[in-house]
């Protein structure tokens, strides 16, 4: 709820969370609109409106009609915004597990837990030797004849919190911080930056600010329940805030994600439900950092991990297959990997997957693929924000001899984990859609700074103030 309305209606001490138009309309009526904010600070040094000075309302001013006040502030209220759901990324999502397994791949590796457990992002699982517990947790087995993936045998795993903020503003349910050994993660922090502005302008989280958190190790065609259940919390969260339309918010794979989604709705239902798609990082045609994993793996920015055991878990995801190079930005015959014998181009990738010896990717690469390849704009106002001049792989490059080392990587424009010409393709539905495409490209903003940046967080504001 916004803090100007809180102040109008003598009520910018009462709590955001609880305020409520019957609150004010069972307010107004006692109380004078004059007031005088009192504020403290939080434990998180924001600015908190906890006390109001306020005087009776005159007789002539109680007797408004009432019916009148009430159905104005109501309506003015129920449209004071927007809400948001938020859309997270690859590894965007806490994971929870619970095991009941009759083997495990070391002995001190538990084979059963009383109930769900943290696995993603949990600290605790990461150190040396316990990490091959959490691989084998986590990982999941493809079938070439059901086409689809499942998690290791004895293995549950499930997705907590959906429509909750709290699970896409910490990895860690702990709230525990890395330091900076985990920088590529955010420090575990996702959302929570752009929550607390958007809680500073007065929208109140789980009222006005949702979450939509799904399981990131899978792509589009495996992600079906998810969304219907997306669907629904968007209806939910547009009747719940006085029929007013969704911003959807996504980082990174999050993107393609609700394009993905948006194109599975009719355009009257977009209409009245969206009121816009904001982007940020969206890997609109993959990276090249996707080829480069299935090689080598991919530390996290972390030098306690070891890129080739993570690569052990990371490869069997079919999302990281869906976030290949797509044909749509790269020619077919362009080198992504060169070697002494061979260059592999999306003309021969079947070739890379059986020579880095995993013939599965081939097959998840196969599955995917006509979802990487669906460009059709997705029908809703865009506003797509991404960094560029940071270094990104573009090429992996390795010397004679040596194809099982670790490679030299070439880089180019990006932000650090997606090309540009992939964070760019947004851009192409300005002539495919009726409805307005804006884009914004920031200098030197990596893929994940991207989320606590300042020039983000005005741009969000500024987008709530304007509408």
């Amino acid at each position: 709820m916004n803090n100007s309305l809180l102040i109008k209606y003598g009520l910018a001490g009462v709590g955001l969370d609880i305020v409520s138009s019957a609150d004010i309309c069972k307010h107004v009526f006692h109380t004078k609109a004059s007031t005088k904010r009192m504020h403290t600070k939080n434990d998180n040094n924001n600015t908190e409106y906890s006390a109001v000075q306020s005087e009776p309302w005159s007789c002539t001013e109680r007797c408004f009609p009432k019916l009148i006040c009430c159905t104005y502030i109501h309506k003015t209220i129920a449209n004071a915004f927007h809400p948001f759901i938020f859309i997270p990324g690859d590894g965007g999502s806490q994971v929870e597990a619970k095991i009941n397994k009759t083997n495990s791949v070391h002995y001190i590796c538990a084979k059963t837990s009383t109930d769900f457990f943290n696995i993603w992002l949990n600290l605790e699982l990461l150190v040396p030797v316990v990490i091959d517990c959490w691989i084998d947790n986590i990982k999941l087995r493809y079938d070439n004849v059901t086409r689809r993936t499942s998690n290791t045998e004895g293995v549950e795993t499930r997705i907590p919190g959906f429509g909750s903020t709290e699970p896409v503003e910490w990895l860690d349910p702990s709230h525990a911080s890395t330091g900076a050994y985990f920088t590529d993660i955010g420090r575990l922090l996702y959302f929570t930056d752009i929550v607390n502005a958007l809680v500073k302008l007065g929208h109140v989280r789980n009222q006005t600010l949702k979450g939509a958190p799904f399981d990131f190790r899978k792509a589009p065609n495996e992600n079906q329940d998810y969304f219907v259940k997306l669907k629904q919390l968007v209806e939910e969260t547009y009747e719940s805030n006085g029929k007013t339309s969704v911003i959807l918010l996504a980082h990174s794979m999050g993107g393609p994600m609700s394009q993905y989604f948006l194109n599975l709705q009719k355009q009257n239902w977009k209409d009245k439900y969206i009121k816009c798609l904001v982007t940020l990082s969206g890997a609109w045609g993959g990276s090249v950092k996707a080829v480069k994993v299935f090689a080598i793996g991919d530390d996290l920015g972390s030098y306690m991990l070891n890129g080739k055991v993570m690569k052990l878990e990371q490869i069997t995801n079919p999302s990281l297959a869906w976030l290949m190079p797509s044909r749509n930005y790269w020619k077919m015959d362009e080198v992504l990997v060169q070697t002494d014998t061979k260059n592999y181009t999306l003309s021969n990738i079947e070739d890379y997957f059986m020579d880095v010896e995993y013939p599965n990717g081939w097959e998840m690469y196969q599955d995917t693929l006509p979802h990487s390849l669906n460009l059709t704009a997705p029908g809703v106002e865009v506003h797509c924000i991404y960094g560029t001049n940071v270094s990104t792989v573009e090429q992996v490059f390795y010397k004679a001899g040596s194809f099982y080392e670790n490679p030299t990587l070439i880089n180019g424009d990006g932000d650090g984990t997606v090309n540009r010409r992939s964070l760019e393709g947004c851009k192409t539905w300005s002539s495919k859609q009726k409805q307005k495409v804006y884009d914004l490209a920031l200098p030197k903003v990596d893929h994940m700074g991207i989320l606590k940046n300042v020039n983000v967080l005005e741009y969000i504001s500024n987008l709530v103030n304007g509408l």
